[in-house]
This record gives C-alpha cells, structure tokens and sequence, in this order.
C-alpha cells in the first residue's frame, strides 16, 4: 500500500471554525496594528521625499503610492477591524 499524503477521512478538529467568519479584532489590536502602519507609511513619505530630492522621481512616485497604500490599510484596519 502506498501513501500519497494525508488521509480524506481524518477531518481537522476545527475545519468547520476555519471555514466561518471571522470574528472582529479588538480595540487596542486594530489601533496597534494602525500605529504601525501609520509608522511605515512614515517611512515611505520620508523615502519619497528623499527620492525627489535626490532626483530619483521614479522611485519617489513609488513611495508615494506605498505610503497611501500603507495608510488606506491602516485606516481599514482600525475602521472595519
């Protein structure tokens, strides 16, 4: 007999919690995750105005768009959890 990997018969414990919603993040996670993202999204606007600065405007478009990208994410995370 050959195994060619787990066994369709043996179910997970929790398969039927991991296939439900899932349950909102509380308070102080999401303003701690958004505190981090508000961090990095700091580093990105320093990055792309160094960028600009430098004569890189390439490389300073593309902070810029990570840097609202980064703070489009935090806002989410702190709104919706």
């Amino acid at each position: 007999m050959r195994n060619d990997g787990p066994d369709p018969d043996r179910a997970l414990p929790d398969r039927a919690a991991a296939s439900g919603p899932a349950a909102p993040r509380p308070l102080i996670e999401r303003v701690g995750m958004a505190a981090i993202a508000a961090g990095v999204a700091l580093l990105f606007v320093g990055m792309a105005v160094m960028s600009f600065v430098a004569g890189e405007p390439f490389l300073g478009v593309m902070s810029a768009i990570g840097a609202g990208m980064t703070v489009w994410v935090g806002l989410r995370t702190l709104l919706h959890g």
